[in-house]
């Protein structure tokens, strides 16, 4: 097939371009490297060196022979741009991470909040718009999150996406109706990937596209078989309290003899799947797709859910951690229970990778050998979701860490 990948310069898109090139697509990364601007204002910088994306490409044709074409384009932006680029390449699959991707920096100011939400949903109805223009038929695989469905306890496991109600007619008569699973977004990212719902909706059944909605755990991990082939393959790793998620954050403290920051209670459930697990299961996604005048393709992209307490005891006792409990920036339940149906990528022969198997040791390998690469002082989550939380947190400038602050 021909793909395009739109982000594939990002976290999970660039493992998903080499894992989908060595299987001998041609693959197309579509980016505005935004991302790597992002490192720049932050001041933080993946822990793991990274080339231009120009010297990745070029590094993964010298090793295999094959070659990934990449070109510059904002989607959110640049539609005219985007509409004359599918029309010249008329892709089959289009993968779309082109979203910005962190919570926390989605709720840092009202400038982040603003750019979050004008990048996310522009840059999803421009790529929409732009299929229904060109009448290309492409399969539209988009990465979501299952932050959607929210984090309260409900009782019920969550369905993939779709909920069956009842509802009782004016003569008393229950018809059954099914709907998107109520959405309950926990941070401004979280409503831009519930609001790309509803456009996914909108445009399968008024225009007939193909559409796929991932909704994918938190992804821990690093490496990918491919990423293994070169030392300049290696994937973005991301550990400051803005972008780094909550696992691979713990794996860089106990490296660096750093305490596990656990904030609140740590009685928050997550769901998690590791970066190998991702690209496949966005491999069998694109083998999957819907039928024109379908519904939504919607998949729970995880393999298994946990404790955030659980998770900094698990790794302390693999490292010999200390474990800091500190005020949650976040506003959110204290404690969640989390139960996720996600039959469908099993059926489909996941084999799913879990915390059991010896690569969290991996991470810390990883986190040890690029120690010096890491800026202290950007360890900790500050970002706030409401102004009185922003006061109950206060950055420790000599880089131990967070304290209560009256």
């Amino acid at each position: 097939m021909k793909i395009a990948i739109l982000g594939g310069d990002g976290f999970v898109g660039w493992p998903t371009t080499l894992h989908l090139s060595d299987l001998g697509h041609e693959v197309h990364i579509v980016d505005n490297l935004s991302r790597r601007w992002i490192d720049t204002e932050l001041g933080v910088q993946s822990l793991t060196p990274m080339d231009s994306i120009q010297e990745r490409c070029r590094i993964w044709h010298e090793v295999t022979g094959r070659r990934i074409h990449f070109h510059l384009l904002d989607i959110a932006k640049e539609y005219e741009m985007l509409k004359r680029w599918l029309a010249d390449y008329a892709p089959d699959a289009i993968i779309h991470f082109a979203e910005q991707r962190a919570a926390p920096y989605s709720m840092k100011t009202d400038r982040h909040k603003t750019y979050t939400v004008n990048n996310n949903v522009s840059g999803t109805h421009n790529l929409l718009a732009a299929l229904v223009e060109t009448g290309i038929d492409a399969h539209l695989v988009h990465l979501g999150t299952m932050g959607v469905y929210g984090y309260s306890s409900v009782g019920a496991a969550i369905p993939e996406g779709y909920l069956n109600v009842d509802i009782e007619r004016l003569d008393g008569e229950k018809v059954q109706q099914e709907i998107l699973y109520p959405t309950r977004p926990g941070s401004v990212y979280h409503m831009t990937k519930s609001l790309d719902q509803i456009l996914f909706q909108f445009y399968a059944q008024n225009d007939g596209l193909r559409i796929t909605d991932l909704h994918q755990g938190i992804v821990w991990g690093t490496h990918t078989e491919q990423t293994r082939r070169h030392d300049q393959l290696i994937n973005r790793f991301d550990y400051d309290g803005d972008y780094g998620t909550v696992l691979n954050r713990f794996l860089i403290q106990a490296a660096i003899d750093y305490p596990l920051t656990v904030h609140g209670t740590g009685g928050q459930t997550r769901a998690f799947i590791h970066i190998q697990d991702s690209v496949r299961c966005i491999d069998l996604a694109l083998q999957d797709a819907p039928d024109a005048g379908n519904r939504v393709h919607i998949f729970n992209q995880m393999t298994e859910t946990h404790r955030v307490r659980d998770l900094a005891e698990m790794v302390a006792g693999l490292t010999g951690a200390k474990i800091a409990y500190l005020p949650n920036p976040r506003k959110e339940a204290e404690e969640n229970d989390l139960v996720v149906r996600n039959d469908q990528f099993l059926k489909l022969g996941l084999d799913p990778t879990t915390l059991a198997n010896g690569l969290l040791g991996e991470v810390v390998d990883v986190a040890r050998k690029f120690a010096h690469r890491i800026d202290r002082s950007r360890v900790p989550a500050v970002s706030a979701w409401t102004r009185d939380l922003g006061q109950k947190v206060e950055h420790d400038p000599e880089g131990c860490g967070l304290r209560s602050v009256s």
